[in-house]
């Protein structure tokens, strides 16, 4: 027989904690404080990631927004399986856990009581990768606005292409650009929006060809990893790299724009081109 018997306590259920640990400067921030500063943290002024339909409050008008093309589903032309599993499953899974179809949501609203048309990644859903539903969305929605005469914004939040669809991933970037490159021709601002990340194949396609590129601060831009760069070119880069500040200072982007004071700036360059 053992010397003492242990009881075994039952644990509480863990309640929600009423603090946000920011994951820039570790401070601890009221919850509460934290949603109504629009997920930036107080201290160090880190821009947290937002979901697509959180972008869209914070920028249009109430009530205004409709959503286009949300039918469009991604596609798995080349029955793509890794040692994860299929992609057919992680679509599946990612859908239950982001309620969206596709990487991103399209459609159009008001910010100012100015008609605009819009495409909002997320994240949320593999990474925000470019696959050819999201191609195609941007591409009609381009088209959408090319038709009404509308300015065109774009929301990138993105790791890059989907290599779950290969080849048919990449041509959607040139697909995109030319959809873009044509509200040209009747001179229809395209406003582009950087947000952490914007990486890959969105960088290198529809993400940098704004009338006007527009970042938050210091949301991660680039092309290849840090690491795979530094290993190319056998060179120490620089610690603020790839961040909106760098891009600004080099002339890759036109202006940061604090989250909170977004709408404000797009409605007054808005207001130059609708005259």
């Amino acid at each position: 027989m053992g010397w003492f018997t242990k009881t075994e306590k039952k644990q509480a259920p863990a309640k929600d904690s009423v603090w946000i640990k920011c994951p820039k400067c570790t401070a601890h921030v009221f919850k509460e404080d934290w949603f109504n500063n629009l997920t930036v943290c107080p201290e160090c002024n880190y821009h947290g990631r937002i979901s697509a339909y959180e972008r869209i409050g914070q920028l249009l008008d109430a009530g205004t927004f409709k959503e286009l093309n949300s039918e469009i589903t991604p596609a798995d032309p080349l029955n793509f399986v890794d040692g994860k599993g299929s992609y057919i499953d992680k679509v599946a899974a990612a859908r239950s856990k982001t309620n969206l179809n596709e990487s991103v949501i399209s459609g159009h609203g008001k910010i100012h009581d100015m008609t605009i048309t819009i495409a909002v990644m997320d994240f949320r859903f593999l990474g925000g990768s470019l696959g050819s539903g999201t191609g195609e969305k941007i591409l009609r929605m381009a088209g959408y606005a090319y038709d009404h005469g509308l300015p065109f914004i774009m929301i990138s939040s993105s790791g890059g292409a989907r290599m779950h669809e290969g080849m048919l991933s990449l041509v959607q970037m040139a697909k995109t650009c030319a959809a873009i490159a044509r509200l040209n021709e009747k001179n229809l601002p395209y406003l582009s929006i950087l947000t952490d990340p914007t990486t890959g194949g969105v960088s290198a396609s529809y993400a940098m060809v704004g009338d006007i590129n527009i970042a938050e601060p210091g949301a991660l831009i680039g092309f290849a990893g840090r690491r795979v760069i530094e290993q190319t070119i056998k060179q120490k880069l620089p610690d603020n790299f790839q961040t909106a500040e760098y891009l600004l200072e080099h002339g890759f982007i036109d202006m940061i724009v604090q989250r909170r004071e977004l709408k404000d700036t797009l409605a007054q360059l808005l207001s130059y081109y609708c005259r």
